[in-house]
């Protein structure tokens, strides 16, 4: 054999070698496609039972999975797939971190529904707020060698406030630099750590702890309510969330045999909030029989459309792919919990 030839084979082994490693070893992307939709009945408990709803209220989900090369390809070739960077997928956090930020935020998505269910049936309940979930932590925070995603901080400079605002407010009312000792919970121990105020990432004079949060809260109730969602995270099911659990409480059968589909975040004044992968939620909604499908709605303009997934809002999304691949579902937007309601009673 020549040198020559002994050169392109050679060459030939290792392009193949490196062909096959593309194909084959995990990448820093990630495929999004359409998940399942599942009645609620099986994941909470209204006093200690199956809730009895005539009808489904169901939860919709994509499903997000690291891809290889072929499955990039495969992913790109599917209409109804959608291909994101690591940090798309994950939000800079790493693959631990993200996990434990969906579980906060569905703690937060379950919590806050109860807290819509048992006003509107009029169910009396008590909502406790123990401070604040940290979900992030900025490089320049005095506090990243203390503070982990999913701690709790419980106080600030021995006190202690009613909301994330209190503590944003006691500590913006003193400049970059000043001293904070906070308390927070670790894996369930006390702890406390001492160190200055920075300035809040993408700002220059804004003082924080320099981290991102969000209320943790307790709510309880003489009605019991508990949810179960196993390995399921993230906050857009509080909408749906909310009208299991008060079609459940309250003397009023609303879902009326109906299989009823939907998605949004809420709050504890029962604002629904715009999620991610909605799409494909709808395509799953039509899979699994639904009829109706509630979609968050912001009125659509230049300003907020410039912020939006290809451009478009939630409820723009929903509408397009329900024509492509759901023609016979109704999609209904809804502004609140209460829009959802008042949509289920008239119709």
């Amino acid at each position: 054999m020549t040198k020559t030839k002994k050169r392109l084979k050679i060459i030939g082994v290792v392009s193949l070698v490196v062909i096959l490693v593309a194909l084959f070893v995990p990448l820093p992307l990630y495929s999004e496609t359409p998940g399942e939709a599942d009645d609620l009945k099986s994941y909470i408990k209204v006093d200690g039972k199956k809730p009895k709803v005539d009808g489904q209220y169901m939860i919709t989900a994509v499903y997000l999975s690291q891809v290889n090369g072929i499955g990039a390809i495969i992913a790109a070739l599917n209409p109804t797939a959608s291909l994101m960077t690591s940090r798309e997928a994950n939000g800079g956090s790493s693959a631990t971190e993200s996990k434990e930020i969906n579980r906060i935020y569905m703690d937060s998505a379950v919590n806050e529904a109860k807290v819509n269910a048992y006003k509107a049936a009029q169910v009396p309940y008590k909502r406790t707020f123990n401070g604040i979930y940290v979900m992030s932590v900025q490089d320049t925070s005095n506090f990243k060698k203390y503070l982990k995603v999913g701690d709790t901080v419980t106080a600030v400079d021995q006190k202690k406030f009613d909301s994330a605002q209190g503590f944003q407010k006691y500590i913006r009312a003193r400049k970059v630099g000043t001293k904070l000792t906070i308390t927070y919970k670790h894996k369930k121990q006390v702890k406390q750590a001492t160190g200055k105020s920075v300035a809040l990432e993408g700002t220059k004079k804004l003082p924080g702890m320099g981290i991102g949060l969000t209320d943790s809260v307790a709510v309880s109730s003489p009605r019991k309510i508990s949810a179960d969602m196993g390995e399921i995270g993230g906050p857009s099911g509080g909408l749906m969330f909310a009208l299991e659990m008060y079609d459940s409480l309250a003397n009023e059968n609303l879902a009326n045999g109906r299989k009823i589909a939907g998605t949004g975040t809420i709050d504890k004044a029962g604002h629904v909030g715009e999620i991610g992968g909605i799409d494909k939620k709808v395509i799953v909604a039509h899979e699994a029989g639904a009829k109706i499908f509630f979609a968050p709605y912001i009125k659509p303009t230049k300003q907020n459309l410039k912020y939006e997934l290809d451009g478009q809002t939630n409820y723009q999304q929903a509408v397009k792919t329900a024509k492509k691949y759901a023609p016979n579902m109704k999609i209904v937007p809804v502004k609140t919990f209460n829009d959802a309601l008042t949509y289920l009673r008239d119709n």
